[in-house]
């Protein structure tokens, strides 16, 4: 972690550093200051990394943004101080993030985001989720013989590519919520773009790891690889290309990248993919459009819980994991207990089962939305818990359709592979609105192909890649410009109504554990913001009992054991950024695995 901070500190301009801090190896030539940039601040992001590693929530009265790198945080903050909105600090954060995190989410890829309106009183979510091509087959996944490629035959290239939602998307969050001028957003995103960022530890890591994939196409392996190497940490790096896109969409919107050049070098980069075409066509960006869905709540030890409905299964299956563990006392089991994560796993498990049978976009296969966190269903499925040991078996339930059928349907459970990459913002405003928003490109790098500056997602391979098994029908099997069901759930915790908890996470299919665990932790743990989201991690996806390596988790490895789990211990790759509202003012808290902040005033 001291590294880390250091290489992270790097980043800053020299007048905040100390010499000693300076003198790290990790450090290399400094970048220009960015735009809106100040002593002051950099000083706070000082003391929110150093708050961070010593374990301790950053605090603030006005207003507070969470996400994973300081330079975004601080375009974010920017904004926010000026007296922007969440919506208009959110566009400052991603675009930054699209720079110096492309490996997580970006431009070409597509997000979910949930908003809670303080004048209302409301929440909405807006779905900015990828579409598969309408030139796409069932066969898209699969080889001459009928069979399912392997993932990453199918990610890299043009065939995982799906008609990318984010620059919509923070143009829709902006036309409803934004008051900030719209062009403006992208200055900071512009500055870094032109004068360049300090590669971050992750990013270098993250480039070192995928190198030999990054390798195969032109415009990512030039940039990430310049000479045949590697970019390292500390280097100053520049993307001319991606300035001129933001640019553009400062200029003239989303309009300018689902119309005109930007669209057509992405249909050609995806058409032309060598070795492995895709089928987007400019039809596809034509026909975009992002949707505002209804949010998911559930309520949870007197508080409402509220995410994302399909295409995403996060809210739901977050939802059912805290209704199924709601009638045990966690809170006097604490949270080092056997007991606890023996429910805690068994309800994971009971909800990753209704979600593989029966989650996926709702505009093409009908989803049990009210049935699925039914208090009467849920009360049923939390009676298989009242036993002393792990579930021997966990299959689907048969919850309540909501909509009018003939008869009950019968549904496959689906095979797709959720790797972990993507980042998650948190926000909450001087006016009271909070936005929690997990952004993506699917896994790390996307397809590799690169546009313009940006990279495009491999987000089509969260499709099943089979369609049917023994010929019943996968709800999430490939359609044409159908969503892909996602993990993403990003959430939003009311108490009387008002925002309590905002927060959300990276981690492929994992993210549904880590943010059910994080409401565990404060809701009955009463751990704080950072304790939370720094809190060991114990995941169950219906499968073995993953254990975080190098915690405490592992002392729970041979209670598991003999309570019938087969156990895992690993790395676990989570990036939670959270948000409190208590009675002292905001409390913030940002993932130590990663390289976030947590920044308010």
């Amino acid at each position: 972690m001291r590294r880390i901070l250091l290489a992270l500190l790097a980043t800053l301009p020299a007048s905040f550093a100390s010499a000693q801090e300076q003198a790290s190896d990790t450090i290399a030539p400094e970048p220009a200051t960015p735009v809106g940039a100040s002593h002051a601040a950099d000083s706070a992001i000082s003391a929110s990394l150093k708050a961070k590693e010593s374990g301790k929530p950053v605090s603030a009265k006005n207003w507070m943004v969470a996400a994973a790198n300081p330079l975004a945080v601080r375009a974010g903050a920017d904004v926010l101080a000026e007296g922007g909105t969440a919506a208009d600090a959110m566009v400052a954060v991603q675009t930054v993030l699209g720079l110096v995190e492309p490996q997580s989410s970006g431009l070409g890829g597509g997000a979910f985001l949930v908003w809670y309106d303080a004048k209302s009183g409301e929440v909405i979510t807006l779905d900015g989720r990828e579409t598969a091509p309408l030139q796409a087959t069932p066969k898209l996944f699969l080889d001459d013989g009928g069979e399912p490629l392997k993932f990453f035959d199918a990610v890299v290239g043009g065939r995982s590519v799906g008609t990318p939602g984010t620059p919509m998307l923070m143009e829709e969050a902006h036309r409803r919520w934004g008051q900030a001028n719209w062009a403006a957003l992208f200055d900071d995103a512009i500055a870094l773009a032109e004068d360049g960022f300090q590669v971050s530890p992750r990013m270098a890591a993250s480039i070192a790891g995928d190198a030999e994939r990054l390798s195969r196409y032109g415009n990512a392996r030039d940039y990430f690889l310049p000479g045949g190497k590697p970019l390292s940490e500390g280097t100053v790096l520049k993307n001319a290309a991606y300035a001129d896109t933001l640019r553009a969409l400062a200029a003239a919107g989303a309009k300018a990248f689902y119309e005109g050049p930007i669209a057509a070098d992405i249909v050609r980069t995806v058409r032309e993919a060598e070795g492995n075409p895709g089928v987007l066509s400019l039809e596809d960006f034509e026909t975009y459009e992002i949707k505002a869905r209804p949010p998911v709540c559930v309520t949870y030890r007197a508080h409402d819980v509220c995410g994302m409905g399909p295409p995403s299964s996060g809210g739901l299956t977050v939802g059912q994991i805290l209704k199924l563990v709601e009638p045990s006392d966690l809170a006097g089991l604490g949270s080092k207990s056997a007991e606890a994560w023996r429910l805690i796993g068994d309800a994971s498990r009971l909800a990753f089962a209704d979600r593989e049978r029966y989650m996926a976009d709702d505009d093409f296969v009908p989803v049990p939305v009210k049935g699925l966190v039914d208090e009467a269903y849920m009360a049923v499925r939390a009676r298989l818990l009242e036993t002393d040991k792990a579930l021997e078996t966990v299959e689907a339930g048969m919850p309540a359709f909501d909509h009018a059928l003939n008869s009950y349907p019968r549904r496959a459970d689906g095979e797709a592979v959720e790797l972990p990459s993507t980042s998650h913002i948190s926000i909450i405003d001087s006016y009271g609105n909070a936005l929690s928003m997990t952004t993506t490109i699917e896994n790390g790098f996307g397809s590799r192909l690169m546009v313009r500056g940006f990279l495009l997602n491999n987000e089509l391979t969260d499709f099943s890649f089979r369609t049917h098994r023994d010929g019943v029908p996968v709800a999430n099997r490939v359609e044409p410009g159908k969503r892909p069901r996602s993990s993403m759930a990003p959430t939003i915790v009311l108490k009387d109504g008002k925002p309590d908890f905002v927060v959300g996470s990276p981690g492929g299919s994992q993210i549904i554990g880590y943010v059910a665990q994080v409401i565990i932790s404060r809701l009955d743990w009463g751990m704080d913001a950072q304790q939370a989201v720094s809190a060991a991690h114990l995941v169950n996806r219906s499968g073995p009992f993953d254990l975080e390596a190098g915690t405490d988790a592992e002392q729970l490895k041979t209670p598991l054991e003999a309570l019938g789990y087969e156990v895992k211990i690993g790395d676990i790759n989570s990036g939670l950024h959270a948000i409190a509202v208590t009675p002292d003012g905001l409390q913030g808290g940002a993932d130590p695995r990663r390289e976030g902040i947590a920044l308010g005033e």
